[in-house]
């Protein structure tokens, strides 16, 4: 029998005070993992994420679509337990279990009852660190994200987000659907995502994130445990992005059209934003929200309320490590496309030039604190503002931290950095029955 070496001491730090009269802690412990709760004392709930620093930008060519493919997979079966002894040990405790990918990162969660921490923190971390991805169940699930990409083709609301992705930012990575295609798909080895997984899912870059009716030092104690055998790896290998992902403020295609017999058409337009660490994004954030965020907004009352030319308008920003998308959609009948999509421009126009005003700011603000606040009533939400914070950032900006941004915002702030994004060259993406209707003009 071969001892273990004794862990060596973690680094613990209190953050702030939550809202609601818990704490944030943060726990380092010695190969790099960390472990960062908010508790919550008034409920009688906990939720437990792992979150993975990889998604479909980490991706070469080849592997388009594996970073989503191994979100499945990974639930089949792990090297103790079979997808069937996953699923009955989670049902036992009437948890809710999944996962979901993103352009730059993953996260594996259960919510449970605050007394059934320690399985969910074991089940997931097992599923996280141990899965076998088994050749016959890559087989299997090969066909599952194929169905999953052929549901995507078939709601043009949100295969056209899609493709303005790949239109703004071409074909690299973070401009590539996180889904893949059916061709990457396809193609794909059980030794390619095997290889993936081993070399890019590492303890050290992870985090642990805990909401609910916790106790900081019980949630490390069970994750130590959890991730005893890989805690301090000798050797550990750094994720790597790909290169030539850097994008640039001109889009890769101008117009994008993809012609589909649809009821509705549905039109993307839009720029490249700012990184989520620009120091602006605040600004954004607001004119954003002026411009489409709520009934009030410009885009609303335009093409809904005054013209009733569609149900569904709002503006939209995105952010990534060095990169953003600032973008207007709309969904309409065919034949209104071309009004909604003049509005839309003129709209975008004005709000460059400095056409919004102090009372349409405040609003804009009062859109975002109520929607950040608002949305984190629940254990779930908590853990997922904690976690993505900590992996995004290095830190969690606390939620105070996050409301004063907003609050400090000016309407020359808003002016200024509007007047910057919205000048940029500009990206139409339209899905719906156009056949040969040119919309080079529009943009």
């Amino acid at each position: 029998m071969t001892s273990r070496r004794p862990l060596r001491r973690a680094a613990t730090q209190r953050l702030e005070h939550a809202t609601g009269g818990g704490v944030l802690n943060r726990t380092t412990l010695p190969g790099g993992l960390r472990i960062v709760t908010e508790a919550m004392p008034g409920v009688r709930s906990a939720s437990v994420g792992v979150w993975v620093p990889v998604g479909s930008r980490d991706e070469s060519t080849s592997l388009a679509g594996t970073s989503h493919f191994l979100e499945h997979l990974l639930f089949k079966a792990t090297t103790s337990r079979s997808g069937v002894d996953i699923a009955r040990a989670m049902d036992a405790v009437g948890g809710e279990f999944n996962a979901f990918t993103e352009k730059e990162h993953t996260c594996y969660y259960a919510t449970v009852l605050d007394r059934d921490l320690d399985v969910a923190i074991d089940i997931v971390s097992d599923v996280v660190l141990n899965a076998t991805i088994a050749a016959q169940d890559v087989d299997v699930e090969r066909g599952v994200v194929l169905e999953e990409i052929s549901m995507r083709d078939d709601d043009p609301s949100d295969l056209v987000h899609d493709e303005f992705s790949t239109a703004l930012f071409g074909d690299v990575p973070l401009g590539r659907p996180v889904l893949g295609t059916e061709e990457s798909i396809a193609r794909l080895t059980r030794r390619q995502v095997h290889g993936y997984y081993r070399r890019r899912y590492t303890p050290d870059a992870m985090v642990v994130a805990v909401a609910g009716n916790v106790e900081h030092g019980d949630v490390v104690r069970l994750v130590r445990r959890a991730f005893a055998d890989r805690l301090d790896p000798d050797d550990v290998p750094q994720p790597v992005r790909p290169s030539g992902d850097e994008p640039s403020f001109v889009p890769d295609r101008a117009v994008r059209v993809v012609d589909d017999d649809t009821e509705q058409a549905n039109l993307v337009l839009g720029t490249h934003g700012l990184s989520r660490h620009d120091p602006r994004r605040w600004a954004l954030g607001v004119a954003s929200a002026a411009l489409g965020g709520g009934m009030s907004s410009r885009l609303f009352q335009r093409v809904r309320e005054e013209r009733g030319l569609a149900y569904s308008v709002y503006s939209f920003t995105s952010a990534y490590a060095d990169a953003g998308q600032f973008a207007v959609y709309a969904g309409c009948q065919p034949g209104k496309a071309d009004e909604v999509l003049s509005i839309m421009c003129e709209e975008l126009d004005a709000v460059a030039a400095g056409a919004l005003g102090a009372d349409e700011i405040e609003r804009g603000k009062g859109q975002m604190r109520g929607g950040i606040v608002l949305g984190l009533e629940d254990a779930g939400s908590r853990m997922t503002r904690i976690g993505k914070s900590e992996i995004a950032y290095g830190d969690i900006i606390g939620l105070d931290q996050v409301l004063d941004h907003i609050d400090r915002v000016t309407p020359d702030d808003v002016a200024e950095v509007a007047g910057l994004v919205l000048s940029r060259p500009r990206c139409l993406t339209v899905v719906g029955p156009f056949g040969e209707h040119d919309f080079d003009g529009a943009v």
